[in-house]
């Protein structure tokens, strides 16, 4: 188990069987992987393969429950080793939430967990899902990679 943030925290699946009960919110990506959460603890699965390249879809899906779920509960992301899908997620999360850089997401998450690898093509993956939050929410991209809030046009 590796935290990388206060809220947030990397684990493999013997950890996810054996939750610290200060986890208070479990996400399984992996696949062929089962857990039965304590009944305490908000839970889901999103099925990543492993060792695929990560669907955009699954990373927005994970993108959003984390977020939905990170100001009430603390909580773990796992998968078979705690290396690759859960790494992949929590870079993806940073990167789409939180606004880190892809490289710098990379780094506070392989500095906390080391010997993760993120998935082949997650940079790509990250990149669709954050033009996607951004035409939903009705930002645009700004100067330097910051986002600005457009509106409609006002009546004369």
């Amino acid at each position: 188990m590796h935290m990388v943030t206060k809220r947030l925290i990397v684990g493999n699946i013997d950890d996810a069987n054996h939750l610290p009960p200060q986890v208070g919110a479990l996400l399984l990506v992996a696949e062929e992987q089962e857990v039965a959460a304590p009944p305490q603890v908000v839970y889901s699965k999103i099925a990543f393969k492993e060792f695929g390249e990560p669907h955009p879809s699954l990373v927005a899906q994970s993108v959003d429950w984390i977020e939905a779920h990170i100001a009430t509960h603390r909580i773990m992301v796992c998968c078979r080793a705690g290396m690759g899908r859960s790494v992949s997620v929590v870079i993806a999360y940073l990167c789409c939430v939180e606004g880190l850089s892809y490289e710098d997401a990379v780094k506070l998450v392989l500095t906390r967990r080391p010997g993760g690898v993120p998935l082949p093509k997650l940079s790509e993956a990250i990149e669709q899902v954050r033009s996607a939050r951004l035409v939903r929410s009705g930002s645009s991209p700004g100067r330097n990679g910051t986002t600005k809030k457009t509106s409609a046009p006002q009546p004369p």
